[in-house]
């Protein structure tokens, strides 16, 4: 799945706390960069929301500053990354939960993370060059022991 630090994460220095949240899940990082996301990749990645009011503030926002990207892999990795990162609502974010726990406001909600396969898979292909992935063998006793 796609996971994305987005500015006010980076801003603060949350990214190793993000970071650290999917490693202590056993999933496995393949890919991961840090980047000013240009508004072209942004306007592709939401491109479902530009009917919505709160788009070019959305735009805006992601493009403010850099944002850390990656990709992590592991059993069930889309549904419990979503259910780790919890409601979009800071406010309404369970605690222990990367929102819940950091987040600040909705327009400030530290993450943003596929809410599918389908829509990571592409996702996945806006942000990274496939020469970019890292394959490797992972053999920590955290990681995951069924296949992604």
């Amino acid at each position: 799945t796609l996971v994305a630090v987005n500015p006010d994460g980076v801003q603060r220095r949350l990214v190793g706390d993000v970071t650290q949240c999917f490693e202590r899940r056993g999933f496995k990082l393949i890919r991961m960069k840090m980047l000013q996301v240009r508004e072209s990749v942004l306007a592709e990645h939401y491109h479902d929301l530009q009917r919505k009011p709160f788009y070019p503030a959305l735009i805006s926002y992601k493009s403010s500053g850099p944002m850390v990207a990656m990709v992590w892999e592991g059993h069930n990795v889309v549904h419990t990354s979503r259910a780790m990162i919890e409601d979009t609502d800071a406010a309404e974010a369970a605690p222990g939960t990367i929102r819940g726990d950091f987040g600040i406001h909705i327009s400030r909600n530290i993450i943003y993370t596929s809410d599918s396969v389908e829509r990571a898979q592409r996702e996945i292909g806006l942000w990274f060059q496939s020469s970019e992935l890292v394959d490797w063998l992972d053999r920590s006793p955290h990681s995951s022991i069924l296949p992604a």
